[in-house]
């Protein structure tokens, strides 16, 4: 490990580093609409070739989901870069759907390795004192990451030339930067063992179920609402709503993610036993503002459910990781994490394709009503359910169990 000299700045570039990767798993968004009129698919394509990035996503936490506590947070951070890399090249070379789903498949590794080993990275690397920064750190680069990649992209397909080629060379360029600082920092494993990849199980340890399945089904909604800005929005923003720049289209986007970096970092200061049950419930008013944007055709209100919505996603999202995390016995706490995230990539995957689905038949703007009220559903009951049946922060899985 390298000394202590290099340990002070380490965090803030490890966060840095984790940003840069994130960015590339939404850099598409915005260019989308670009894409279906040079290859002609319909909105329900769009809608898997997104999906199969969450797809990407579930493989690695099942199969790699502990690799970095194998063999060194640092090798896996550049292998992620890697993965980053090799799908902002499909996009940059594309030459047809094959090239866009190798993309999204590639982003999805990215995604999944950076997710577990940069997170830890970040926090490993902080010194004492400083934990409380680094998890905000984390958090900010992880939500913060997603967000300022569509607001890259629209902004340099709008403004500058080369509007599916400049936004994936910028991405290459600080890849690059990224990797050669990430080169420079020091490993926080000690002891790197040999890789052991291995398919890991679904399985719950018994007695958590009364807090898991609240808690993931929670996620599972919100993860659906990020899953319609990031894949269907810029449809919504330029068939239903008739705004075209695709530098809005970004905006409004980002302006999700950020709202849920806001949330995140509140929930702290709530509990989780406040957090949980109003983050379904302001998510619930985000998706109504959102489902009446599309009713009246509306920027306005579109914006709004964006930030209302994500401030519910990160209010709920970060209650239920840590109802979860705190309710799962230690021995088992690793592979209850990874099934949680599962549960919540399926999110994002699932819904969205459903929404590409239903507007075969009801449109677009029809589709997007359904949708909204199919989560609205989902996620009122389950804040009325949490609300009433409250898990704790920490080994509280008997409360969740007794209701």
């Amino acid at each position: 490990m390298a000394g202590e000299g290099h340990r002070r700045p380490g965090y803030p570039v490890a966060a840095g580093v984790f940003a840069v990767g994130m960015a590339g798993t939404t850099l598409p968004t915005p260019l989308y609409g670009l894409y279906r009129e040079r290859l002609g698919f319909s909105e329900l394509m769009v809608t898997v070739v997104f999906a199969v990035y969450a797809l990407g996503v579930i493989a690695v936490l099942l199969l790699a989901g502990n690799l970095s506590d194998q063999v060194g947070r640092r090798p896996v951070v550049l292998a992620a870069l890697g993965f980053s890399a090799a799908g902002a090249l499909c996009f940059l070379f594309e030459g047809g759907l094959p090239a866009l789903f190798a993309g999204r498949l590639l982003s999805g590794f990215a995604a999944g390795l950076l997710s577990g080993a940069a997170t830890a990275y970040v926090l490993e690397l902080a010194e004492p004192g400083q934990e409380g920064r680094a998890g905000l750190a984390a958090t900010a680069a992880n939500m913060g990451g997603l967000g300022c990649g569509p607001l890259l992209a629209g902004v340099l397909a709008q403004y500058a030339p080369w509007p599916l080629a400049l936004p994936f060379l910028a991405h290459l360029a600080l890849v690059a930067v990224a990797a050669v600082l990430t080169w420079r920092l020091p490993e926080t494993v000690d002891r790197p063992e040999r890789v052991r990849v291995r398919l890991r199980g679904l399985a719950l340890p018994p007695g958590i179920r009364g807090v898991f399945v609240p808690a993931a089904l929670a996620a599972f909604a919100g993860f659906a609402l990020l899953g319609l800005f990031t894949a269907v929005a810029p449809s919504f923003l330029s068939e239903t709503l008739a705004e075209r720049n695709l530098a809005v289209t970004g905006a409004v986007v980002f302006s999700v993610f950020l709202a849920s970096t806001v949330g995140q970092t509140l929930t702290g200061r709530l509990g989780v036993r406040a957090a949980l049950p109003g983050g379904c419930l302001v998510l619930v008013a985000g998706l109504a503002l959102v489902a009446a944007s599309l009713a009246v055709r509306s920027l306005p209100l579109l914006v709004a459910g964006a930030l209302c919505g994500g401030l519910g996603q990160g209010l709920g999202f970060r209650a239920a990781l840590a109802a979860v995390g705190g309710a799962a016995p230690p021995e088992h706490r690793g592979a209850t994490l990874s099934a949680f995230f599962v549960v919540a990539y399926l999110g994002i995957a699932l819904p969205v394709v459903g929404v590409g689905a239903l507007t075969l038949v009801l449109g677009l703007r029809g589709a997007g009503l359904m949708f909204a009220a199919c989560v609205v559903v989902l996620s009122g009951c389950v804040g009325a359910y949490v609300l009433r049946h409250p898990p704790g922060a920490e080994g509280s899985g008997g409360e969740g169990r007794r209701g």
